[in-house]
């Protein structure tokens, strides 16, 4: 008797869902997929981010009228042919090789922000931790082009992060009151990167905003 053979069929699983199982594949067999030793720098110690989140102004959020990316002019030239994108791949990846015009044409990335590693560029965002539509809302309506350019490519605060892009799209222009990284181990940094960028960068914080991430700075051993 002939035996018909139906080919199995598999539920298709998004990127991030196939990083996650690699992920802990990689575990099992004892293929560590550790963060790079770089970071965003500037990050403060606990009581610094409690210090700087008790000075800022708490105020009712403003309007995104007028609001345009455009406005904040990125990614500029930093050094050579490496805009402040390339520069960032280079600091948070390891094992980072780039060509001629310092595209990133190799290297591993794990984004912090939900534990995922990748190996190929066009996977990784870089997340302004305080996106731009929120520091327009927070103050930054009335700033300068030429302000809103250098906030836009600070390289001296942790205000740019490699991350993963879906995650980085999912976050979009939301505040700690309503999005906060999904890996929960990473929400204390997040809190003092936030408090730190809107502290230096005099920007305002409404009523929730501050509420969360007061709860998330609470997580903080140090």
């Amino acid at each position: 008797m002939r035996v018909t053979r139906v080919p199995a069929r598999f539920p298709r699983i998004t990127r991030h869902a196939a990083a996650v199982v690699l992920a802990a594949v990689a575990a099992l067999v004892g293929v560590s997929a550790q963060p790079a030793s770089a970071a965003p720098p500037g990050i403060p110690s606990k009581a610094t981010a409690q210090s700087q989140l008790n000075a800022l102004t708490v105020a009712t959020q403003g309007s995104t009228s007028g609001y345009s990316r455009d406005l904040f002019p990125h990614w500029i030239t930093i050094s050579g042919s490496c805009n402040t994108r390339e520069q960032v791949l280079k600091r948070d990846g390891t094992s980072v090789v780039v060509d001629s015009s310092c595209a990133a044409t190799s290297g591993r990335w794990y984004s912090p922000y939900d534990g995922a590693t990748w190996t190929a560029a066009s996977d990784v965002d870089i997340d302004h931790v305080v996106p731009l539509a929120e520091a327009w809302r927070s103050g930054a309506n009335s700033w300068t082009t030429s302000r809103r350019q250098s906030f836009a490519n600070d390289l001296t605060r942790p205000q740019l992060i490699a991350v993963t892009d879906n995650v980085n799209q999912s976050k979009g222009d939301q505040d700690p009151s309503t999005w906060q990284p999904p890996l929960s181990s990473y929400r204390c940094t997040y809190s003092k990167m936030w408090i730190t960028v809107k502290y230096n960068w005099s920007l305002k914080l409404q009523s929730s905003e501050k509420s969360a991430l007061q709860s998330m700075l609470n997580t903080c051993s140090s």
